[in-house]
């Protein structure tokens, strides 16, 4: 755990967890409406009562951020009672809270089964974003992203995803201002793991999040990044109705192939095809695409004349991140000269397609864009032989869904 640089003491610490398991109890934390009416009824809440016990403790959960049934003010004794009898509110334990010299948080949160995975809190002039990660792992195995270095371990939970933003929200200390004055604004779902892999449970997590009476965060704040699962693509816009962001990287075929195996699969005529078909895109509401600047392998001038030409093959409302490669030990590719990133820019640029350089965050605690990764992997080989088996069912599962 270390010191904020304003030598302030973060007001977070790990902890023993409670857990299902252990107490017997259920945790509410991730549960949806309708879920945690049904849990309500079945420990015997009366139905005329069941609707409004609903909405009181769904907002002192996600509107006030409590972890506690005795902080619910406008629930009686007797029903904080009964609900501490059978249920309990809990984050998940927080490892390490590290902090950067620019303001950026990197948090490390391990589950209840022990494993861990990392967000990131990105303080900005106009707004502070957190970088919320989907899955243990991750199955693409891009080569220019530590967290593809990573076996996929398994899915997070809505709970999990959930509980990254009340952490944040935590550590921030900023339950007293709900919706106003806010730090954490926006949501970008661009930590570990392919957000449209775990679909399912990632839709639920940001439902929750933008529910009007919870933490009330708005979908144009919401921003979901996919490496091109082309199928869930268009499920995202019409079932989430969030922002797109695509990570682009490369503008040849060939290229893209040997960054990011993905593009076997699904190759760039169809990830743009899909994105000219984004429900809710236009020029005001832009699809963003990620573009990393490696060294002699993406960023000519060439590169750049050719993502021009394809934005405007597909009559694309977008917006190109340049993103400057955030090097980790041992990878084999280095950041582009940053002449070539800001000349790579004005040739979009001059092509009337917004193609700013993103200003690198969090790199003195491994917390920038593609630098991500937990030590989930350092287990006994039994451990980690069940939990390889496990990773190739669900590696074989995320390919079916797709």
């Amino acid at each position: 755990m270390q010191i904020t640089p304003n030598g302030h003491e973060p007001i977070i610490a790990p902890r023993p967890l409670q857990t299902e398991a252990v107490t017997g109890k259920k945790n509410l934390l991730g549960l949806s409406r309708e879920e945690l009416k049904a849990s309500l009824t079945e420990i015997g809440v009366p139905e005329k009562q069941v609707k409004m016990r609903t909405k009181q403790i769904w907002g002192w959960i996600y509107h006030h951020g409590v972890s506690s049934f005795e902080a619910m003010s406008n629930v009686s004794k007797q029903v904080q009672k009964q609900l501490a009898d059978h249920f309990y509110i809990e984050r998940p334990e927080i490892v390490s809270a590290q902090y950067s010299e620019d303001g950026t948080r990197k948090y490390l949160i391990r589950f209840e089964d022990g494993n861990e995975a990392e967000t990131v809190y990105i303080p900005e002039e106009d707004r502070g974003t957190l970088c919320v990660s989907s899955q243990v792992g991750c199955t693409l195995n891009c080569k220019f992203c530590h967290t593809g270095t990573m076996k996929l371990v398994r899915n997070l939970t809505a709970a999990e995803i959930v509980a990254q933003m009340m952490i944040a929200r935590d550590d921030l200390d900023e339950w007293a201002n709900p919706t106003e004055g806010r730090m954490v604004t926006n949501i970008v779902m661009m930590g570990m793991g392919e957000p449209l892999y775990n679909f399912d449970e990632v839709k639920k997590a940001l439902d929750i999040i933008m529910d009007e009476e919870g933490i009330q965060l708005s979908k144009r704040r919401i921003t979901l990044s996919t490496s091109g699962v082309v199928p869930h693509m268009e499920r995202c816009g019409s079932e989430i109705g969030v922002n797109l962001a695509v990570s682009l990287h490369a503008v040849f075929d060939d290229v893209r192939t040997d960054i990011m195996p993905i593009n076997k699969k699904y190759n760039l005529e169809q990830v743009l095809s899909a994105c000219a078909n984004y429900p809710g895109a236009h020029n005001a509401r832009r699809i963003t695409f990620e573009y990393v600047m490696l060294k002699d392998k993406n960023d000519s001038d060439a590169d750049a004349k050719e993502l021009v030409r394809l934005l405007r093959k597909y009559k694309l409302p977008a917006k190109v991140n340049l993103i400057p490669f955030n090097p980790w030990p041992g990878v084999e590719y280095e950041c582009s000269e940053w002449r070539q990133i800001e000349r790579f820019s004005d040739i979009v640029f001059e092509a009337g397609i917004s193609a700013p350089i993103r200003t690198p965050r969090g790199r003195d605690i491994m917390a920038a864009c593609g630098q991500l990764k937990s030590a989930s992997e350092k287990k006994s080989k039994a451990q980690l032989k069940r939990e390889e088996a496990e990773s190739k069912e669900l590696a074989v599962e995320n390919d079916s869904l797709a």
